[in-house]
């Protein structure tokens, strides 16, 4: 676990010189730009994408007005109180295998809280990192595509939000989101050391990702090894493997998960006896 120098929360501040160089080496160092508030750290890069941004742009903002999660559920992104940050992508990818981002993110982040605060997240399927059943925070993925018989990615908007300093939520919120500060009152986290853990985590990720048809072919080949980008998300998600739960999703229906299949889509046993793919997130658990 990293070692900080402590000071209140109210003076944590984002060090962009101090991202910079712990940076250097991956593909964020050179691109790397600050906002006091904006709406949204990925409405604001989708539109730089559109216009040609470098791959490797990240755009980190101490307060979003109009955060957005999935299915544009809206992201409580209070005054210097979380990490919010976005990250352009190009990755050779093809769109069908477009989730794998996703749960790469999902594995970047759980790496730096790991790292930074001591505390191990549970990644739910396919984008919500939870601690205690809370929401600690969330990844939104949004993409475009160069067309074609077989669409290939032209680049990925990769959306985070950590929930660092909260002690409190408004009243919808309170009883299903958390914060490190409030899962770990002995260290504080402060956040630009946990941006450069997710960043330097988030850019090895990406590097894996880099995928050849060899490596395509692999994860097609069967379940996830332990050394796979699917099997080290299932090992780091109760959801996976044995999780009852609520599908929203085909009229809606409940059962058991059932591991990932070759794309990274969950598995459901159904009550009915049938196995099914589930297609978009909002899985919930079984109470």
């Amino acid at each position: 676990m990293a070692t900080m120098t402590r000071y209140p929360p109210d003076q944590d501040s984002l060090n962009l010189t101090q991202l910079r160089g712990a940076l250097t080496g991956t593909r964020f160092a050179a691109h790397l730009q600050h906002f006091a508030s904006v709406g949204s750290t990925n409405t604001l890069l989708l539109e730089a994408a559109v216009n040609g941004a470098a791959e490797g742009s990240v755009y980190v903002a101490d307060e979003q007005t109009a955060g957005r999660g999935r299915s544009d559920h809206a992201w409580h992104s209070a005054a210097g109180e979380g990490l919010y940050l976005s990250a352009l992508a190009k990755p050779s990818l093809r769109l069908r295998d477009a989730l794998l981002l996703s749960l790469a993110t999902g594995l970047a982040a759980w790496q730096a809280v790991n790292e930074v605060a001591g505390l191990d997240v549970d990644l739910r399927w396919p984008n919500d990192l939870l601690l205690d059943g809370k929401k600690l925070g969330g990844i939104l993925v949004e993409t475009a595509v160069e067309p074609g018989d077989d669409p290939q990615l032209r680049y990925a908007v990769i959306g985070i939000g950590i929930n660092v300093h909260q002690r409190a939520f408004p009243p919808e919120l309170a009883a299903l989101a958390t914060s490190l500060d409030l899962e770990n009152d002995s260290l504080t986290t402060y956040r630009t050391p946990l941006a450069i853990a997710l960043l330097r985590a988030l850019d090895m990720e990406l590097t894996s990702m880099e995928l050849t048809s060899m490596e395509l072919t692999h994860l097609e080949s069967g379940p996830a090894h332990a050394g796979s980008l699917l099997g080290r998300f299932a090992e780091h998600s109760s959801w996976v493997s044995g999780k009852r739960v609520h599908v929203p999703e085909q009229q809606g229906y409940t059962g058991t998960t059932a591991g990932l299949d070759s794309r990274g889509f969950l598995l459901v046993d159904a009550d009915d006896g049938t196995r099914r793919t589930v297609l978009s997130g909002g899985v919930r658990e079984l109470l």
